[in-house]
Order: C-alpha cells, then sequence, then structure tokens
C-alpha cells in the first residue's frame, strides 16, 4: 500500500462568520449549509422555543451593480403552540432574491423585484440572512391547524350555541343604582 495524501479543505463558513458580499457575488459563488437554528442568536431572542434546522443553497452574482444573493432554503421546525402550549413541526419553504446593500441610500435605488438586505462594509453573515427570512415566515402565533389536536374536542359548529353563556357583569348596574 502507498502512502494516504492529506486532503485539506476549509469547513463551510458557520452562520455567524461575516461573509465577504463582493468577493463572493464576483465569483458567482455557492453555498450550501444546513444551519441548526440553536446556532442563530437573533432568532433565539426574537423567538423562544423554536427548534429544527433548514438546509438549503444561496448564490451570489452581481445585477445592476448590486451583490445579489438567490437564498432558497428548507426544513421543519419545532415550535411551541400558543393554544396547548405543545411542541408542533411547522415546514418552512422561502426562495428570496436579496439585494445586498451597504447603505439605506442604496437600498431606495433596488429594484422592486429584490428585497434590499443591509450588508454593512459588504460583510454579512449567513445567520442574519437566515433570521431576517425565516423571521417572514414563520407564524406570528403558532397553533396547531386543527382544534382536536391541542384540546381533543372537535370545532364548535358555526351559529350553534355550545351551552349557557355565563354574564358575570349583568347584575351590575342594579348594584350600582343602590
Amino acid at each position: 500500500m502507498g502512502e494516504v495524501g492529506t486532503y485539506y479543505t476549509r469547513p463551510m463558513a458557520g452562520p455567524r462568520e461575516p461573509l465577504e458580499v463582493d468577493r463572493l457575488a464576483d465569483r458567482g459563488a455557492d453555498l450550501d449549509f444546513t444551519v441548526p437554528l440553536a446556532e442563530l442568536s437573533g432568532l433565539r431572542a426574537l423567538r423562544a422555543g423554536v427548534a429544527g434546522s433548514v438546509q438549503g443553497r444561496v448564490h451570489f452574482a452581481r445585477e445592476d451593480d448590486f451583490a445579489v444573493a438567490d437564498l432558497r432554503f428548507a426544513g421543519v421546525l419545532s415550535l411551541q403552540c400558543q393554544r396547548c402550549l405543545q411542541p408542533m413541526e411547522w415546514p418552512v419553504e422561502a426562495d428570496s432574491r436579496i439585494a445586498l446593500v451597504a447603505s439605506e441610500a442604496e437600498a431606495a435605488r433596488v429594484p422592486p423585484e429584490r428585497e434590499p438586505v443591509l450588508a454593512p462594509a459588504g460583510r454579512i453573515s449567513l445567520g442574519e440572512l437566515l433570521t431576517e427570512e425565516l423571521l417572514l415566515v414563520l407564524p406570528i402565533v403558532a397553533l396547531h391547524a386543527d382544534l382536536e389536536r391541542c384540546t381533543g374536542e372537535t370545532a364548535p359548529e358555526k351559529g350553534v350555541p355550545q351551552g349557557e353563556t355565563h354574564r358575570p357583569f349583568a347584575n351590575l348596574g342594579d348594584l350600582l343604582k343602590r
């Protein structure tokens, strides 16, 4: 047997490591990623209890003097249902067309088919891009799709009274007149 050559490779950039946007755009670089949501500190701060991971690809290019990123990702996240407080799975999938700009003045010139994202000094991390896009696709209030999964009861039919209605303040006017 001969000697085994050593294979040197640089690990994929982590979600917090800033990427040089202009260099990647000029090369037309593609980055494949798998990011656990636990590593996205911006998402954890805004959405407690989010777990899971997303996989995807970002393609950098240059269009109309802008560095652009075509971000595509998918995954199944674990959220907490706000009705029953039990975990639930939420599939996410997004395909975003992003213009990476250095200032707010540049953002005003971005074509309408691109979403402007601020990349100060020409640098942005993959985690920042993902956090922005995930916040757009996650529900404001996570709820199971059907009431039965939360309570074990079927949803009430519309227009049909479900029992006696209690009105605790119905006699309050009489008490105030005394």
